[in-house]
């Protein structure tokens, strides 16, 4: 390359970049074809005459983002939320929670039957969430509810919330999440008021939910659901968390037998047919439960906080 041709490619990148011209201004300038414009910026870039950096903010991690992508492919996106090192739980918890609505916002479309599942992840976004476009949608539980627990990770709470905000329509549900008997679980399943959730759990469209912790951390435990010995049975089973009350083992795959004859809830498997399932899950803390939930199919987009998503693609298999 020749001093004069040197000197072109500076004058046409300064122009382009610098200056914000287009080809057709920079072409009519220097009456030059815009297909030479073209390949004169090609050729500067492959000169190292332009230097084009991508510089990742401190407010996305699109790079561990695409990490993870290509490490659990079955995901359709993930989101990763920087998180300061030092901030407290409750601060982490609000940064997932606020770019999971984000998310949420950006999936919804009119029609859409919205399934929500409780505790204090999604407790927190229910709190957090703030009037929203209007919306023609259901929100409904798709788990029971009642139990010792707070009224802000109430199911019925958050349907409420999330409806509200978006100027839509809330569903409830009259139910623990654990009944007592297989006899009064089919008998719940069976009660008009509930073959109204039914209905709507058969054309869900869009599901966020969160992903439960290791059994002895469990929403169920403290939430008093789980009878004598049956945290001990289900660690047995090598269960390593659960959605919606469900338990599921590293593979994915439900576990249980007795305690899913028991349960109030969606099917996992239904929850493959919706056109998104986003899960919020924030600890590393829950890292089994991630990927179990991943193994299993049953989420689309997974938001999580940064440190759980280094520790994801360290984790070996």
């Amino acid at each position: 390359m020749n001093w004069n041709e040197e000197r072109n490619l500076i004058m046409v990148s300064k122009m382009y970049y610098e200056e914000a011209l287009t080809q057709n201004e920079i072409s009519k300038q220097l009456g030059i074809y815009r297909t030479t414009i073209t390949r004169m910026l090609q050729k500067a870039r492959e000169e190292g005459i332009v230097r084009i950096e991508v510089v990742e903010s401190n407010r996305v991690k699109v790079d561990l983002e695409r990490r993870l992508k290509e490490k659990f492919g079955s995901i359709q996106e993930f989101i990763v939320v920087p998180v300061n090192a030092e901030s407290t739980r409750s601060s982490r918890l609000k940064a997932v929670g606020n770019v999971a609505i984000s998310l949420l916002d950006s999936i919804l479309k009119e029609g859409d039957n919205v399934g929500l599942a409780w505790g204090e992840t999604m407790g927190t976004m229910a709190n957090l969430i703030e009037r929203k476009r209007k919306i023609d949608a259901d929100f409904v539980p798709i788990v029971g509810g009642p139990g010792k627990m707070r009224v802000e990770h109430h199911v019925n709470t958050i349907a409420y919330n999330f409806a509200k905000a978006y100027h839509s329509r809330a569903h409830y549900i009259d139910s623990a999440a654990i009944v007592q008997s297989k006899e009064t679980r089919d008998e719940i399943m069976g009660s008009e008021y509930m073959r109204d959730v039914l209905k709507l759990w058969d054309k869900l469209t869009v599901a966020i939910i969160g992903i439960g912790a290791p059994i002895r951390s469990s929403n169920l435990v403290w939430a008093g659901f789980l009878e004598n010995g049956e945290d001990q049975m289900l660690e047995k089973d090598k269960a390593v968390g659960d959605i919606g009350s469900r338990f599921y083992n590293i593979d994915g795959l439900e576990t249980t037998a007795s305690l899913q004859e028991r349960t109030i809830a969606i099917e996992l498997d239904r929850l493959k047919e919706n056109r998104a399932t986003i899960a919020v899950a924030e600890s590393e803390e829950k890292l089994e439960s991630i990927v179990g939930a991943i193994n299993g199919g049953y989420i689309s987009h997974l938001v999580i906080d940064e440190p759980t998503a280094e520790a994801l693609i360290r984790r070996e298999g």
